[in-house]
């Protein structure tokens, strides 16, 4: 990719030297933390050249091209760091296997959002809060009925995050003042206190919120977040207890089954945060032109819902359940190889080995498998894993299991029903949205707003043309004019009356 120079040559300063082959300039880019500042480039211009366009815009300096975000660092973070050539996932600076193994989910949430793992008393105090505000407003009991008796879990978990918003106004940049949370970061302790008062309350309710679109489902009354349990334990409480009213003397013998209480957790703790992913730079993004927290959750959940980056898991037991048994996997692998089938939970964006995840995982799905008993796809699933590993086709692409091959196992083993998966997603990985959010908040520099740039590929300067002087266009391209789009029912009972009526209006 580049040319060596002489070694007398080399500088060795920490900075990057360019060339600008159209005007002969070079110019030196300093490096920092590995990076350079994108904006540097917006001083390296140039004439215009035979082949630029007017919107190239190349008097105004180069911009910097990345589709899809593949090589662009938007944020300065303290809080997850990812190898994905050596398959290390950390918090805060702690391996994601000491974290699962000895840690919590709520102690983990603590050291996401503050940066160092809490003592006893900084536990019980975190804890406490996030619990005590888990109940909601009994007016959210009206919203949840509002809903189709089909809708689904993610489309009324994401309106109920913005919807709860509404409830907090002292929450809302909008109509304090758009320094509400920002001059937290000059040690306003009034704002500061804000801030993680809108945090317990996105974290204590969103089990809670996640609860009451499963039990719509269901046909079910909803349940008070009960006291006395832990934060996964009161979830789980929450979607299968068979009363709505909170009783503890009935707790002893309406807990949840400790091992689906571990494995739950477990699985929070993987899925809390994943550095700078699809929904948390959502959150970010919405988040910096300063609306209330609710609504940022609430963009983060709608870019989670995508099938792209929550849906996952439940795309690997639908792929599960379309190779039917064993004998089906060379066949099905034979496929992939020939594009013709899609080969779920294996590889990732950003791990180019192993996701370190997918070891902790397989071992809790052992545990609930013991318990719930073995799934009949688990045959299939071990199959295709075995055989995926040994072939040169995926390992040569470096396609190793995920954690979502292994994340949908476990939700199906506990009864949990396909597309209730990334809701199971949503409720940990608020804490990471939070954490993320919270730091900007916090940033000395203050927010700015996200405003990335284009490269603009359309039409230069057109003159308008009255609609009686035009002809028909004409556009080579996809969707390039308006689908023709079939009616039915009421719609389409309308439009024959209406063309009835235009007939008659000739008669």
């Amino acid at each position: 990719m580049g040319k060596q120079l002489p070694a007398s040559e080399l500088k060795r300063d920490g900075s990057l030297r360019v060339v600008d082959n159209r005007t002969g300039k070079e110019y030196t880019v300093p490096i920092t933390n590995n990076s350079i500042p994108a904006n540097f480039f917006k001083g390296i211009r140039a004439a215009a050249g035979p082949n630029d366009r007017p919107e190239d815009e190349t008097e105004r300096g180069l911009r910097v091209a990345d589709r899809g975000f593949l090589n662009t660092a938007v944020i300065e973070s303290h809080i997850t760091y990812i190898d994905g050539d050596n398959g290390v996932l950390r918090y805060r600076g702690y391996p994601i296997e000491q974290l699962a193994e000895r840690s919590s989910f709520l102690e983990v949430s603590y050291l996401l959002i503050y940066g160092a793992l809490p003592s006893a008393s900084q536990l019980s105090h975190f804890t406490s809060e996030v619990l005590l505000h888990g109940p909601i407003h009994s007016d959210a009991e009206g919203f949840f009925r509002a809903f189709r008796y089909d809708a689904h879990p993610m489309s009324m978990l994401t309106s109920a995050f913005a919807y709860l918003g509404s409830y907090y106004g002292e929450a809302n940049p909008s109509l304090q003042g758009q320094d509400l949370f920002t001059k937290a970061a000059k040690g306003d302790p009034a704002a500061l206190q804000n801030m993680d008062r809108q945090i317990f309350r996105l974290i204590g309710k969103a089990t809670t919120l996640a609860a009451m679109a499963y039990r719509i489902r269901q046909g079910r009354d909803f349940v008070v977040p009960p006291t006395g349990m832990s934060y996964t334990e009161s979830f789980l409480y929450q979607l299968d207890h068979l009363s709505p009213t909170d009783h503890l003397s009935e707790l002893h013998s309406t807990k949840p089954h400790p091992v689906l209480v571990k494995a739950l957790d477990i699985l929070f703790i993987l899925h809390a945060d994943h550095e700078m992913n699809a929904s948390s730079t959502t959150v970010l993004q919405t988040g910096s032109s300063l609306p209330d927290p609710f609504s940022a959750v609430a963009a983060g959940c709608a870019s989670l819902y995508g099938p792209l980056h929550g849906g996952a898991n439940e795309a690997v037991i639908r792929m599960l359940i379309s190779i039917g048994s064993p004998k089906n996997v060379p066949a099905f692998l034979e496929a992939v190889k020939k594009r013709q089938k899609v080969l779920s939970g294996f590889g990732h964006r950003v791990y180019k080995t192993s996701d370190p995840r997918s070891f902790i995982i397989r071992k809790v799905a052992d545990e609930v498998f013991a318990v719930t008993g073995r799934d009949p796809l688990l045959d299939t699933a071990m199959a295709l894993h075995d055989a995926a590993l040994k072939d040169d086709y995926f390992v040569s692409r470096k396609l190793a299991p995920n954690v979502d091959f292994w994340s949908g196992l476990i939700y199906r083993a506990m009864g949990f029903p396909m597309d209730f998966f990334p809701v199971l997603f949503v409720v940990p990985r608020v804490v990471g949205w939070v954490a993320h959010w919270r730091q900007m908040m916090l940033s000395p520099s203050g927010v700015k707003i996200w405003r990335p740039r284009q490269l603009y590929l359309g039409p230069s300067t057109r003159d308008y043309v009255p609609l009686e002087e035009r002809t028909s266009a004409f556009q080579v391209g996809v969707g390039m004019e308006p689908s023709v789009i079939e009616h039915s029912g009421m719609t389409k009972r309308r439009k024959l009356a209406e063309a009835a009526g235009k007939v008659r209006s000739k008669l």
